[in-house]
């Protein structure tokens, strides 16, 4: 406690010596928030260009150059200073002497601080270490900084406060940005793939009348001007599915979800996803698509198909991925036998003993998916699809007609998580009505996670949906997975937190 008070005092004095500084700038007539400065260059450009040039070279180069950046370092030697410039590039030496920028511009230049946004010009010089370098004709303050940022060799180690202030994770953590401009890759790619293979982007409703396309639970809201409750959407899927009744073949969205659930390493209230859908196409050839997908932005990401996650080498390479049917992996990864899995009083008592929480009336399935859950998806490190989940739990999937108990459905599990789910859409309203009222009775139960009915979309399916296949992924699962990040507030900009008490 006494060290947090010291380290509250001492920010204290140091923001007031700031603000201080900024008075004193003001009454000399210098602006702390100026506009108009243009920024005509970029750091890292014109280092790639002029990295090579010796001492002697550069001296020849009749250019000059103008730049904009944050103040991250600062040594100065009385009439003359080194600082560090970081742009979004890159970052840059520079040099200021008073000869060059005048008595009252350097003046003006011993008041800036680390942290502090600057306009620099000047012509590129290479210092006696080696180091290529600006040699400022001028500085100008362009956002004076009243917080001081944290020390340069121990950063931000409060995880609560990275998240919290990710516009100082930002400055300061050179990783937090790159895993960032990864996501934005991983993005684009997801969508390039997508679209060349001829899927059309589309943007369905987040708000919902009736939330569905998942078992999850959903936030409510209210309209005022309708006089109606509302529901963020959990899932887009049931729209999507609507756009391939009214003939649009190939779909997708990238976009948030809302489930009000838990918040863990894994999970995030807020989170998105991309939800494809493929008219006259099976589960089988979304496998095949899906280890195409993966392979391509971890190339594009990465640089390999093949990856290390958490200290741990993953092959994503097309043709290595592991197929298994639910009930294979229960007996080949979790090592139960059929005569236990399907004995349900047995399932019951053991999920219940490892902490399980089982509801009245439950169903084998559902006991089974949590066996799999305790026993099987931790260890599924290497890509694996896992298909033929049983009825119970998959009520929007197709039934196989081999065996009506299973359906054409798989979930992808890398590195002990699942990282997308698909199936064959189930096109027959009748068969959907029935599940639907299967899961209206779950929830009158108590099942808070199970579907409504949602009789607009089984009036869709009554004007007919083509045979198709439909597929969700998590993006920031995928994000986690490619940055190496073992925490999902790693990779969303800015995590669900409780309030700064």
């Amino acid at each position: 406690m006494l060290e947090s008070l010291e380290a509250r005092d001492e920010l204290n004095e140091v923001v007031k010596n700031r603000v201080v500084k900024t008075c004193e700038l003001l009454d000399a007539g210098v602006s702390a928030y100026p506009n108009g400065f243009i920024k005509k260059h970029d750091i890292a450009p014109v280092l790639a260009e002029y990295e090579g040039l010796d001492a002697d070279e550069l001296e020849t180069v009749d250019a000059a150059f103008t730049m904009a950046g944050r103040i991250v370092s600062h040594r100065s030697f009385g009439k003359v200073a080194f600082f560090h410039i970081m742009d979004r590039t890159g970052r840059m030496q520079c040099y200021a002497a008073r000869e060059e920028l005048g008595e009252e511009a350097y003046k003006t230049f011993k008041k800036l601080d680390i942290g502090d946004i600057v306009g620099v010009s000047g012509r590129l010089f290479r210092t006696k270490t080696g180091e290529l370098t600006l040699s400022c004709t001028e500085v100008r303050l362009l956002t004076k900084s009243i917080r001081p940022l944290p020390e340069k060799y121990h950063g931000l180690k409060d995880v609560e406060i990275r998240y919290r202030q990710r516009y100082v994770d930002l400055i300061v953590t050179p990783r937090a940005r790159d895993i960032f401009r990864k996501r934005t890759i991983i993005v684009r790619e997801f969508r390039r793939f997508l679209e060349a293979r001829g899927f059309m982007e589309v943007e369905t409703p987040m708000m919902q009348a009736i939330p569905g396309g998942a078992t999850a639970k959903p936030f409510v809201t209210f309209h005022n001007a309708l006089d109606m409750q509302l529901y963020m959407r959990i899932a887009p899927e049931l729209y999507l599915k609507r756009l391939l009744v009214g003939g649009f073949e190939k779909v997708f969205e990238i976009n948030r979800n809302f489930r009000n659930e838990g918040i863990s390493t894994q999970h995030n209230p807020e989170f998105t996803m991309c939800e494809f859908y493929w008219a006259y196409a099976t589960f089988e050839d979304l496998m095949d698509l899906t280890e195409e997908l993966f392979s391509h932005i971890a190339r594009e990401v990465c640089g390999s198909s093949v990856i290390t996650y958490q200290g741990q080498e993953v092959d994503l390479t097309p043709g290595k991925w592991v197929r298994l049917t639910f009930h294979e992996s229960l007996e080949k990864v979790g090592g139960h036998s059929p005569e236990f899995y399907n004995d349900y009083e047995k399932v019951r008592a053991y999920v219940r003993e490892r902490g399980e929480k089982v509801l009245q009336g439950e169903k084998l399935g559902k006991l089974q998916a949590k066996l799999f859950d305790l026993d099987v998806e931790p260890r599924l490190i290497q890509p694996t699809f896992i298909y033929h989940y049983p009825t119970d739990i998959s009520p929007l999937s197709r039934r196989n007609e081999q065996n009506p108990d299973v359906t054409d459905r798989f979930e992808l599990f890398i590195t002990g998580r699942e990282l997308a789910n698909a199936f064959s859409e189930l096109n027959d309203p009748v068969d959907q009505r029935m599940r639907f009222e299967d899961q209206v009775k779950e929830k009158e139960a108590g099942d808070d996670e199970a579907h409504f009915m949602d009789e607009d979309y089984l009036r869709a399916l009554e004007y007919g949906m083509p045979p198709a296949a439909g597929q969700g992924v998590g993006i920031d699962r995928l994000v986690m997975l490619l940055t190496d990040s073992p925490s999902i507030r790693e990779v969303i900009l800015f995590p669900l937190l409780k309030p700064e008490s």
